[in-house]
């Protein structure tokens, strides 16, 4: 089953944005709409064989959407099945009515809703018969459907190029053979020595299956040298979608993202991340900020080792475990943390670059570290704050902004309704410690910080500082 049309239905970006990032590595074909009236006029402009569709939504709820496809001859024999975070309440009550033929319960994990899709498809979708495999992997994605137009653009551009290099040196090479025959040889006998015929040749002998045999024989990857396989914009290519190439290839290598002074740099084995390491970055995604989280060990003590560390010396999370502060699990534990935050913050960024070198040698301390963080969990986490980091910029767009807070609203409210967290947070807000100070004094990451401050903003507890303008 590989191909399939698939329209999601959904108002949430984040929702979308996993379900299109899951069945798209499942092999689907995924489009989708952000309310009701899109998702009708999707459905009519191309028929899907599935439709994945929310229940409470704006300008058109799900029975609404559903009572509109059951209404048109074209569309009424499409299976849809009801996404709902009330379950089996709306799901129980609407399957087998108007088309939709099952439910899933959000949030729901990668292997739920592949499931349910690829069951759904089997027995509903167009006679339910199965699409053919897609043939084995030849790397770059080339060993594909044939009637995929990006795989036959890519063979031709290969073969065009082998044939034309052939075509120019054996020309060459067959032409110094004549002359060194030319008494010995007739016109008869003369070899051919055009180049473009010779390429032509060659072209016509160069099929798609004998160059993708040939790639997935040999490691491409290897004959890189090192050099970038991939450079681009963030403005037009979007990390996220950088990262779900290499996963899906499962590439090996080094993917570096720049923005301004910042530069993370992702070191994949076989599409996983093995670590991710990162300089220009705020304090707070330093490793010790990790060891200290999980109070492996505590803030005196760390600053205490920082202080005895000789220039020069050997990579922290070494250094810790040789002197017997934590152990190799733990360093493993707090490394991972690092890792998938780095990767967080990179996805923020609305500009910048990236450029990727396959097969490149990983260095000996990631060799070491061998994470293996699985790309598809850290982009589902990662589309999720970002929708909360756009959520949250728009309160909180500098962090040298300083607060104070509104003692009445706190003395009134209590603080009984605030987490922990939250009241830590609302002690150092005092109208002199900015954001990044209060990032830097509660040991806590930036996005937790800011989205600790958007809520306290949001209840009305704590307010902007209005500095006096200079005449």
């Amino acid at each position: 089953m590989a191909g399939e049309r698939v329209l999601v239905i959904d108002d949430s970006p984040t929702i979308v944005r996993v379900v299109q990032l899951v069945l798209t590595k499942a092999g689907f074909e995924v489009s989708s709409a952000p309310d009701g009236e899109a998702g009708l006029a999707a459905a009519r402009a191309q028929l899907h064989d599935l439709i994945l569709l929310d229940f409470v939504m704006p300008r058109m709820n799900g029975y609404q959407v559903c009572r509109e496809l059951a209404a048109d001859p074209a569309l009424r024999d499409v299976p849809v099945v009801l996404m709902s975070a009330k379950g089996d309440q709306v799901g129980e009550r609407f399957v087998k009515v108007m088309g939709i033929v099952d439910y899933i319960t959000k949030p729901f994990s990668p292997e739920a809703i592949t499931a349910v899709v690829q069951h759904t498809i089997g027995k509903y979708a167009r006679g339910g018969a199965a699409g053919p495999e897609p043939r084995a992997g030849v790397p770059g994605g080339l060993g594909g459907d044939d009637g995929d137009p990006a795989r036959a653009a890519a063979l031709a551009q290969l073969r065009t190029r082998i044939a034309d290099a052939v075509g120019a040196r054996v020309g060459a090479l067959f032409g110094l053979a004549n002359a060194a025959h030319a008494e010995q040889i007739s016109d008869d006998t003369r070899i051919p020595t055009d180049a473009a015929a010779i390429a032509d040749a060659a072209r016509s002998a160069l099929d798609d299956r004998s160059l993708a045999e040939i790639l997935g024989a040999i490691d491409v990857g290897a004959l890189g040298g090192g050099g970038p396989a991939m450079t681009g914009d963030l403005r037009i290519i979007p990390l996220a979608e950088v990262l779900q190439l290499i996963d899906h290839q499962e590439q090996s290598g080094v993917l570096t993202v720049s923005h301004g002074d910042a530069r993370v740099e992702l070191f994949f084995r076989k599409g996983r991340i093995d670590q991710a390491l990162a300089t220009g970055l705020a304090e707070d995604l330093l490793l010790g900020r990790y060891i200290v989280d999980a109070e492996l060990m505590s803030k005196q003590d760390f600053d205490g080792f920082l202080g005895s560390r000789t220039a020069g010396a050997k990579l922290i999370g070494n250094q810790l475990v040789k002197l017997g502060y934590v152990g190799p699990s733990d360093l493993k534990s707090a490394l991972a943390r690092q890792s998938a935050e780095l990767v967080y913050e990179a996805l923020r960024w609305r500009f910048g670059r990236f450029q990727f070198v396959a097969g490149r040698d990983l260095p000996a301390p990631v060799v070491e570290a061998s994470l293996e963080l699985d790309v598809e969990a850290i982009l589902m986490e990662g589309f999720r704050r970002v929708d909360e980091w756009h959520l949250i910029e728009r309160a909180i767009d500098d962090f040298d902004l300083v607060f104070l807070r509104n003692e009445d609203a706190v003395a009134q409210m209590g603080r009984g309704r605030l987490t922990r967290e939250e009241l830590a947070i609302l002690e150092l807000v005092n109208g002199k410690n900015s954001v990044k100070d209060i990032v830097r004094k509660s040991r806590m990451g930036s996005f937790e910080v800011s989205k600790m401050l958007y809520r306290l903003l949001s209840i009305k507890l704590v307010r902007r500082r209005v500095l006096p303008v200079a005449v």
